[in-house]
C-alpha cells in the first residue's frame, strides 16, 4: 500500500461486536492496543495490563473480524526482560489468538535486538516511536516527543535500526508533523501516525476515542467521527423512563400463554 501511495487506516479494538462492525466498514488493520487498560479496564495508564488481558481480549477481537490483519500489543514488562521472554509472549499471542502480528514499543538497542529476534523466529512486528505510554513516567508525562535536533536524529536512527531489524512497520505517535513525514520518506515501510500529522503513510485511533465514548479525552489531534456517547446516555437514559413509567415493556414485547415464541 505504501508503494501505491494508498493511506493505511488502522483502528483499535478490544471486542467482538466492535471488531465485527470494524471489518465491515473495511478498516486495513485492527489493533488490540493496550490501550485496553485506560478504555476498558478503567486503569489510569497502560501499565496494569498483562499478557493474559492482551490474550483474552484478542481472541474476541479474532472471533469478530476473522478476515482482518490484526496486531496485538505486547504489555509492560511482557517483552523488556530479555529477547527470550519477548519470544515466549508473542509466540502466545499468535498461537492463542491467530492474529498476525505483534507490537511493541521503543527504538533503542535492546527494543532493536528484541524485533530482530522475533523476526528470526517467523513473528512479524510492528515497532512504536515517539510517545510510547509504557514509557510515560520515563518521559515526564503524555507530551510531543522528537522536537529539537538531537531528539529528531534520535528518532530517525531509530525509525532505521526498526526497519532494519525486520519490523514492518512503525507506529509514530506525538511527534511534530514534519519529523513524522521526513521518517516516513525515508524508510521502506510504512509508517502509522497519531498525532504524527498527516505526512505518515496510515493513521490510527483509539476507537473509543474516535466514536466519542470517551467525551474527557480532548487532545488536539483527535477528531470524533461520531457521539456514541450521547447516543448510549440517550438510551440508557429512555430506558430507565420507561421502565419506571411502564411503557417497557408492553404487549408487543411479552409472550401469550399460547402462540409462537
Amino acid at each position: 500500500m505504501k508503494e501505491r501511495g494508498e493511506r493505511i487506516t488502522v483502528l483499535t479494538c478490544h471486542d467482538v461486536l466492535f471488531a465485527r462492525i470494524l471489518e465491515e466498514a473495511g478498516v486495513d488493520m485492527i489493533l488490540v492496543g493496550d490501550s485496553l487498560g485506560q478504555v476498558a479496564l478503567g486503569y489510569d495508564s497502560t501499565l496494569p495490563v498483562t499478557l493474559d488481558d492482551m490474550i483474552h481480549h484478542a481472541k474476541a477481537v479474532g472471533r469478530g473480524a476473522p478476515a482482518t490483519f490484526t496486531v496485538v500489543d505486547l504489555p509492560f514488562l511482557s517483552y523488556q526482560v530479555s529477547a527470550e521472554d519477548a519470544l515466549r509472549s508473542a509466540g502466545r499471542v499468535l498461537k492463542e489468538t491467530g492474529a498476525e502480528a505483534v507490537k511493541l514499543e521503543g527504538g533503542d538497542a535492546a527494543a532493536v535486538a528484541t524485533v530482530a529476534r522475533l523476526v528470526a523466529a517467523g513473528i512479524p512486528v510492528m515497532g512504536h516511536l515517539g510517545l510510547t505510554p509504557q514509557s510515560v513516567h520515563a518521559l515526564g508525562g503524555y507530551r510531543v516527543q522528537g522536537r529539537g535536533t538531537g531528539a529528531a536524529t534520535r528518532m530517525l536512527d531509530e525509525a532505521r535500526a526498526l526497519e532494519e531489524a525486520g519490523a514492518f512497520a512503525v507506529v509514530l505517535e506525538l511527534v511534530p508533523g514534519p519529523l513524522a513525514e521526513r521518517i516516513s520518506g525515508g524508510l521502506t515501510i510504512p509508517t502509522i501516525g497519531i498525532g504524527a500529522g498527516p505526512g505518515c503513510d496510515g493513521q490510527v485511533l483509539v476507537l473509543a476515542d474516535a466514536l466519542g465514548l470517551n467525551p474527557g479525552f480532548t487532545p488536539r489531534f483527535l477528531h470524533r467521527f461520531a457521539d456514541l456517547h450521547g447516543e448510549a446516555l440517550r438510551g440508557a437514559r429512555d430506558f430507565v423512563a420507561q421502565v419506571r413509567d411502564g411503557a417497557y415493556p408492553g404487549r408487543a414485547h411479552t409472550f401469550e400463554s399460547e402462540g409462537p415464541a
